[in-house]
């Protein structure tokens, strides 16, 4: 029995064997279609990573690093309005529109402020300071999370990640896009040339996109094109944020527009700045005796008797006087004759920033329609006035109602009025000046800027005499704003002649750096305050020794400070305080 037992169960284990190797077969079959199912789908979001950049990847590394290191975060910067932070492997969700910091055990997140991060945001994504359609913040997730989301798709290039203001304007473009991102990049050695913008504000490209193109050698990312590469995008280094320090005008979101309270940038990195520009577009500065140019608007703001303009100023200045329209020229071109000209002319408007290309000692007269007060509207006088511009700045103002057309049927973004209250209405037509007001859409002010003006020639040239005294066509020398340094070797000596007299000398020897400069005046600041008080005595004084004696008292302390000053208004630090007995 037992031998036939035997015999009878030899097939089935034979069975058994077989079907085992079947499965083992099957199973590594299963696995081997797995991971080539998987080599190809790393090998398409290499591809896919790759349209973005020639930078070649390593997919497989890429990801690990993401599972294991997670994303981190150092930024500088104490609030949000100042801050800038580099991510590595930031991602952005396209699906949710948002971005995620996963986290892991190596993960680092510099500041961690915790629920503080949404007080109101970790950072501003534009340079225009603290506006909440321009805030940035992300979601966070752990790491292990990766494992049941879309696989990423890795973003090689170093990027930096901002906002564009508005690219429909030339002014927000330069002032609050171009240099900002210029002087960002300046700041970070990895942004370079080869650096990627990628713009999530939701815009479309906007008229002047080539000019955001001569920043980087790669084409920007637009926030909608982020969807067409993957469902899950994750920059492996980007930076987020701009600099602020070259902005110089706040537009009146807060309180009534006109310039920033801290302005930090001059007119000499302005000029660097449309020195680079001019080189990216191919431009070269036209040299000759000058010419005036006047800005033509073709769809509203019009100067009416533009001929008649223009025949009077060739007339009265003996020079070539051009035109020039963003509406039926070229950029390039508009710039090329700018930057030649002694005189730019134009209504209030966006396109006066292009200012900022006109060669040194040139004039800007910018011309505002009835009822808008200049001292109200000044992102170009304060541009123009910038040190280290060196322009001349004149504003014209339209003080006759006669001289106006208004277009109160037109929409309102075109400044029609038709659709405010009769009331209302009547009170606009019959004010004589657009009170100070807010961003963005106040109806009387709108009403006023898109009037047509016909240019009164006689008061018109009359101011130009008055402010301009010619225009200087000759190249002027640039103002220094270099500093001094801190006075050498300050000292004090007292005296005390009886018990209710004394005297104090304080001596210095000049700022090293001073030997080498030629400065047309040079004098010395000298605080002296008795300690324990609040306040101090301040002297201007034009030598390197002073004996003091009104309000010294005998047998007392004082704290001296010594500080150096070239042409009035150069202020340089002050030594090291002296502590002065009597």
């Amino acid at each position: 029995m037992r031998a036939i037992g035997c015999r009878m169960n030899l097939p089935a284990v034979l069975n058994g064997l077989l079907v085992s190797v079947v499965a083992a077969l099957l199973w590594k079959y299963v696995r081997l279609i797995e991971h080539t199912s998987q080599l190809e789908e790393e090998l398409q979001l290499t591809r896919q990573s790759q349209e973005f950049s020639q930078v070649r990847i390593d997919y497989h590394g890429a990801l690990l690093a993401l599972q294991e290191h997670g994303t981190r975060m150092v930024c500088t910067g104490k609030m949000h309005t100042d801050r800038i932070c580099r991510f590595d492997y930031l991602c952005y969700c396209t699906e949710a529109e948002e971005f995620v910091f996963f986290h892991s055990n190596a993960s680092v997140m510099l500041p961690n402020l915790g629920s503080r991060r949404f007080q109101p945001a970790l950072l501003d994504l534009s340079s225009v300071e603290d506006h909440n359609t321009q805030y940035f913040n992300f979601l966070e997730l752990p790491a292990a999370a990766l494992k049941f989301m879309p696989k990423p798709v890795f973003v090689p290039d170093v990027t930096l990640i901002l906002n564009r203001f508005n690219p429909d304007n030339l002014m927000h473009i330069f002032h609050d896009d171009l240099l900002p991102i210029f002087y960002t990049m300046q700041q970070y050695s990895d942004l370079d040339d080869e650096a990627r913008l990628v713009f999530m504000e939701g815009w479309s490209e906007g008229p002047h996109f080539d000019l955001y193109r001569l920043l980087s050698s790669k084409q920007p990312l637009l926030k909608e094109q982020l969807k067409s590469f993957g469902k899950l995008m994750c920059f492996t280094k980007s930076y987020v944020g701009l600099s602020k320090m070259t902005t110089w005008y706040q537009y009146g979101f807060v309180q009534p527009q006109g310039p920033k309270a801290n302005v930090l940038i001059t007119g000499n990195e302005i000029r660097q700045f449309a020195s680079v520009i001019m080189e990216r577009l191919n431009i070269t500065r036209e040299e000759g005796d000058g010419y005036i140019v006047v800005f033509k608007r073709t769809t509203n703001r019009l100067i009416l008797n533009e001929a008649e303009l223009l025949l009077a100023l060739a007339q009265e200045f003996q020079i070539r006087t051009v035109t020039v329209s963003l509406e039926e020229q070229s950029f390039e071109n508009i710039i090329q004759i700018i930057s030649g000209a002694t005189m730019l002319i134009s209504m209030h408007g966006a396109q006066m920033i292009t200012s900022m290309f006109l060669p040194r000692g040139a004039a800007v007269v910018e011309l505002f329609p009835y009822a808008v007060n200049p001292e109200q509207y000044t992102p170009y006088k304060t541009l123009a006035s910038l040190p280290g511009m060196d322009l001349q700045y004149v504003a014209w103002r339209n003080t006759q109602e006669e001289n106006t057309v208004a277009y109160p049927d037109r929409p309102w973004d075109q400044g029609g009025i038709v659709h405010l209250e009769k009331e209302e209405q009547e009170r606009i037509l019959a004010s004589k000046e657009v009170p100070r007001h807010l961003c963005c859409r106040n109806p009387e002010w709108l009403f006023r800027i898109y009037q047509d003006t016909m240019v009164d020639i006689a008061s018109f040239l009359e101011l130009l005499r008055e402010a301009l005294k010619k225009p200087n066509l000759k190249k002027v020398k640039v103002a220094s704003t270099v500093h001094p340094g801190r006075v050498r070797e300050h000292k004090c000596q007292s005296s005390v002649q009886a018990t209710n007299e004394a005297k104090l000398s304080v001596s210095w020897q000049i700022p090293w750096n001073l030997k080498y400069l030629k400065v047309k005046e040079v004098k010395y600041e000298v605080w002296i305050q008795e300690q324990g008080e609040n306040t101090y005595m301040p002297y201007i004084l034009p030598h390197l020794n002073y004996t003091f004696s009104e309000n010294i008292k005998p047998f007392t302390t004082y704290l001296v400070w010594v500080r150096c000053i070239f042409n009035k208004n150069l202020l340089g630090p002050f030594a090291d305080v002296l502590v002065c007995k009597t």
